[in-house]
């Protein structure tokens, strides 16, 4: 994804899945936020947010993805930066300079990168996220992470959904629905 706006597929996903929740009142309502406007935009880069997730909130500002995975909304997001600090006798190179927290999958922070823009988490081999020794590169980028992983059923495998599951999680439905998976 370019710095300069979001793509078309990211637009048509989201309508997809806005469309079939709509004509879905069985799932859970939180599934997918909003959008933020220009003035949010404007006031939220000025506070240093990264124009990448700004970009992507003005598409989609947040996603709730079952129990284990989220993308936060742009006030979330705000509220959740304290992940970024560094922790004391932890290995990874936490930095609210270098990082800003977008989500989290299973209890670990989820990361934009701000320098190289990948999505970075946490090796899946790692009790307590602060324990690892290095990130996780998910995507080169926070469209390519919805797309890739969240908007397919790659997600299913990242959420840790087994067999039994995946015909009563949520999300997963959602996609379905909106003609995302097969």
């Amino acid at each position: 994804m370019t710095s300069a706006s979001p793509g078309a597929r990211l637009r048509g996903t989201v309508d997809a899945l806005r469309s079939a929740k709509a004509e879905s009142p069985d799932l859970y309502r939180y599934l997918l936020g909003g959008t933020v406007d220009e003035e949010t935009v404007a006031a939220a880069e000025a506070d240093g947010v990264p124009r990448e997730f700004l970009d992507f909130c003005r598409v989609l500002d947040g996603a709730d993805c079952g129990p284990s995975v989220r993308l936060f909304d742009l006030e979330e997001a705000e509220e959740h930066q304290f992940y970024c600090r560094p922790i004391d006798g932890s290995p990874l190179p936490l930095s609210p300079e270098k990082l800003f927290c977008i989500g989290m999958i299973h209890e670990a922070p989820v990361y934009l990168d701000r320098t190289g823009g990948g999505v970075l988490g946490i090796p899946d081999e790692h009790r307590e996220w602060f324990d690892a020794e290095r990130f996780e590169q998910l995507a080169q980028g926070l469209e390519e992470f919805f797309l890739e992983r969240l908007a397919t059923p790659e997600y299913a495998r990242l959420a840790l959904v087994d067999d039994e599951m995946v015909e009563y999680d949520d999300w997963l439905t959602l996609l379905r629905r909106a003609g995302l998976t097969g």
